[in-house]
This record gives structure tokens, sequence and C-alpha cells, in this order.
């Protein structure tokens, strides 16, 4: 990391060391909105991470903005602090002013949503919108013919009647809403420059809930090894026992692999600012990944745990069951394996090992 990355990271730690306590976390659940964590972080500048200067932003990089979404993962953060810095690179990318109030983004799939866009009013229906009825805008991109536009909705009821939310939530006790759309009009829309198109949407948000779960797992390994050196048993730390040994060093094998995997990706994208081609395979390498690295991870740590992990007063099921929700978001590993084996099988039987082989330009 840069000084300017330490700092943003550093900030962005402490503010949800303080604030996201496993009190607030359960509070969330039960629906009150943690205003006092909202609002740190909206004053902080987190939110426009990834914004530039010229449309309402603080500059940073793309790197700062997935270093702040890793450590938002590690804090099981309640609130849609990733999902309102993916709605702002969408605006951006469309020229539009971003400002710092919490929003959310919709990926509407044409061939489920019965998604009608006719250049002013959108149709359709939206399927598991993370923390809808507690976002102030809403962010969308649909593909019309030959070019890609993004959309921008008010989600408040006196701002707009012709959407509509139905409540529901994920494993995490998280707001995960359905949002229809009938004939509503956006407050803004704009054309998208640079190839960024509905499946770059999709993409960014497979990459973030990689990054998000490679920041949970970290937390998750700390805990279990933490827990695992202070649990006694027939007179020793757990820790000592060989079999718990190998399955933590199972676990954090796993954690590494995700870290690199997330990682990879978030460079890639970060490099041009945009989901090319290249960038795509590592995001769908990420996305493959992160499923058996969950399964593993979040089994070890319970395991080690017992019945302790599940506690409401403990955090590691803050972490667990968001892994356990993020691991099925914007696409399941079968999903993403299937495109990667496609994209694969395309490189041919002389291009795979050029292919899996090369080296990353090193700028």
């Amino acid at each position: 990391m840069t000084e300017t990355d330490n700092i943003i990271f550093d900030t962005a730690s402490r503010i949800f060391e303080d604030l996201s306590t496993p009190e607030v976390v359960n509070a969330a659940e039960e629906g009150e909105w943690p205003q006092a964590l909202w609002q740190a972080i909206e004053e902080s500048g987190l939110t426009l991470t990834w914004i530039p200067e010229a449309n309402g932003g603080v500059g940073a990089s793309m790197l700062d903005g997935f270093a702040v979404i890793k450590a938002a993962g590690g804090a099981a953060l309640p609130i849609p602090l990733a999902e309102t810095l993916m709605a702002g690179w969408l605006l951006a990318k469309g020229g539009l002013e971003v400002g710092t109030e919490p929003m959310t983004v919709a990926i509407l799939d044409p061939e489920t949503s019965g998604l009608s866009w006719d250049g002013t009013a959108l149709s359709g229906t939206a399927l598991s919108v993370p923390h809808a009825r507690n976002a102030k805008r809403l962010v969308t991109v649909v593909d019309t013919g030959n070019k890609s536009q993004v959309l921008e909705f008010a989600l408040t009821q006196s701002e707009n009647t012709q959407l509509s939310i139905s409540s529901h939530v994920n494993l995490a006790g998280e707001p995960w809403d359905t949002v229809t759309f009938d004939k509503a009009v956006p407050t803004r829309f704009a054309d998208l420059e640079d190839g960024t198109d509905a499946s770059s949407a999709e993409a960014l948000g497979a990459l973030v809930r990689c990054v998000q779960s490679a920041g949970a797992m970290s937390a998750a390994l700390e805990l279990t090894i933490q827990y695992s050196m202070e649990r006694v048993q027939f007179g020793r730390p757990i820790a000592k026992f060989q079999a718990l040994q190998h399955s933590v060093a199972a676990f954090a094998g796993q954690v590494a692999a995700i870290n690199a995997a997330a990682d990879s990706a978030a460079e890639a994208v970060a490099f041009g600012d945009v989901i090319d081609h290249a960038a795509w395979i590592e995001v769908a390498t990420a996305k493959t990944r992160l499923e058996e690295a969950v399964n593993t991870g979040a089994a070890v740590a319970h395991q080690v745990h017992g019945a302790m992990g599940f506690t409401y007063e403990h955090r590691l099921h803050h972490l667990t069951r968001r892994l356990w929700s993020w691991r099925d978001e914007y696409g399941s590993d079968a999903v993403w394996s299937i495109r990667l084996g496609e994209e694969v099988l395309q490189w041919g039987a002389e291009g795979l090992w050029p292919s899996i082989t090369a080296v990353s330009d090193p700028r």
C-alpha cells in the first residue's frame, strides 16, 4: 500500500472497529438503522472513495476503495457502503455528479425481470436488492441496442410512487429486498462510456463480494486462532491438538487463496478503471474460487468455536452468515464456472498454456 492507501484503510478500520460493534450489528438486524456509523463514514469521505474529483469525489484510487471494502467485510458492516461505492462508480462512468447518501445497485436480468426500458421509463422486477429499504437512491444499468445507460431512481415514496419495495432478508438478516418498477421515471440517466455495461455492473458486484469475503474470512481466521489458544481442554489449549492444527491450517490456506484471487482481480480492474476482458477473467476466477473458500473456512471456524460461535453476542456468526450469503450473490460458483469454462474453451489447445501462464503488466 502507498501512504495514501494506508491512511484511508486505517481511517476506515478505526471507524468500523469503534462503531460496527456486535451490538450495533444485532440492532441493525432488528431493523435499527446505525445512524452514528453511517454519519461517521459519510463525514470521513469514504463513500466517495471511487469517485473522481470532477464528479464530486475525493479522487482516491480504486485500490483504496477495495481496501475499504475488505475492511468493511472484516467488520461485518451492517450498512450499504460497498453498494454505495458501486453505485457511485457507475454514476461517475456516466459523467454524473455523485452525493454521499446511501445508495444501492440493482441487477436486472432481461430474461427473468420483465425488463422494459423505452428511454424514459423502466418497468420490471429486481430481486435481492441490498438495503433497498434503507438506501435513498437506486442505480441500475440497462443495455439497449448498441449502447448502455446508467439509471438513477429515488427510493423514497415521497419522491417516487412508480416503484415499490417488498422486504426480504438474506442469511445474515440484512435487507435484501425486491424492487418493482412500474413505468418508473429515473431522476437522472446517462450513456456509459469505455465499454461499461450491465455485465460490467454484475462483474463489479461479484468482485466486491469476493473482496468483502476475503476481509470477513481473514477476521474469522483471527478469531478462530485466538479462541483456540484461549480454550483449554484436557489441561491444555485446544490449539495444541494436532487434528485442530491441521484444520486451522486448511482454513488459513483458503484465506490466502481467496485474498490472492480477490486482490488480483481488484488490481486488474483498478489498472484501467474498467472491467475489460482481461479483468473479467480475473473476476470470474475469483468468484469461482469463493465458494470452496467459504465452505471450508466457515466450517472450521464453527467447529473450533463450537456452540460459542453461534451465540447472539459473539462476532463469528456475523461474519459467517454474511459469507454464506455473499458466496451466492451476483452468480454462484456454478454460474461463473460455466462462464469461465466457456471462455477457456475459446482459447483452444494452442492458446491455453500461454493464457494461464501470462505475466500481467507490471505497471
